[in-house]
């Protein structure tokens, strides 16, 4: 982000406000306790309809409405512009952003739900015209193959029940997240400057996520208002 976009962001006060407010509207959320937290993010959601499905999200990272603008925006991103290859976690509310990563052409690698399976490739080639399908979980499994050699990952994007403007995020609590993203970074697929994205519906931006020795950070975070990384905001696309 430039300069100039700073300073235009800054004249912006109700959006800086609006910044504050989100994080404080569920700042009853300081619990040091995680599952207690969980459970307070999912009642928010099962409470004010924030959900594009009829599945209760309890138990799930939640396909929140607003996923579909939330993977519009950071399809606008340099971040995005400048990856060949991106990796997803395989939750419902990131099947906006697998699409968008087959219909631009670029490499999708996706992990498998529980990683029981391992991790999917997707080639954008090969699943030309069936990139809504190949985004599905049934869909990933049978158009794509599943990873021998893996190549180099230039945008990691994982979904989250919680996020804080630290860089923490809070998974469902079987820490699949954490898994993926400390293989990918142990096996060198990614390194200390590849893009960690979340996109999450702005209540899911609370004031603290308590955390563990192994959970993993990340540096990125994605509303359908703006994009959020760990030293800078942009409300523009």
């Amino acid at each position: 982000m430039s300069w100039v976009e700073m300073v235009a962001f800054f004249r912006e006060l109700p959006y800086f406000k609006y910044l504050l407010d989100i994080t404080h509207k569920v700042n009853v959320m300081q619990v040091e306790d995680k599952q207690k937290l969980r459970k307070m993010i999912w009642g928010v959601f099962e409470d004010n309809d924030l959900l594009r499905t009829s599945k209760s999200c309890f138990g799930r990272i939640p396909d929140f409405e607003g996923a579909y603008m939330a993977a519009l925006r950071l399809r606008n991103t340099l971040e995005w512009q400048n990856s060949e290859t991106v990796f997803s976690s395989p939750d419902s509310s990131l099947k906006d952003v697998r699409e968008n990563v087959l219909l631009d052409g670029k490499v999708l690698v996706m992990a498998t739900p529980k990683l029981k399976n391992g991790y999917i490739l997707l080639d954008p080639v090969k699943v030309s015209g069936n990139e809504k399908k190949a985004s599905t979980i049934e869909g990933a499994f049978k158009l794509g193959e599943m990873i021998i050699n893996f190549p180099r990952i230039d945008l990691v994007v994982e979904g989250s029940l919680g996020v804080d403007l630290e860089g923490n995020r809070l998974g469902k609590g079987r820490g699949f997240a954490d898994q993926e993203i400390a293989f990918l970074s142990r096996e060198e697929i990614i390194g200390g400057k590849t893009p960690l994205c979340s996109p999450v519906h702005p209540m899911q931006i609370v004031d603290h996520v308590p955390t563990e020795e192994h959970d993993e950070r990340i540096n990125m975070v994605v509303t359908p208002e703006m994009v959020i990384r760990m030293d800078k905001i942009t409300l523009k696309y």
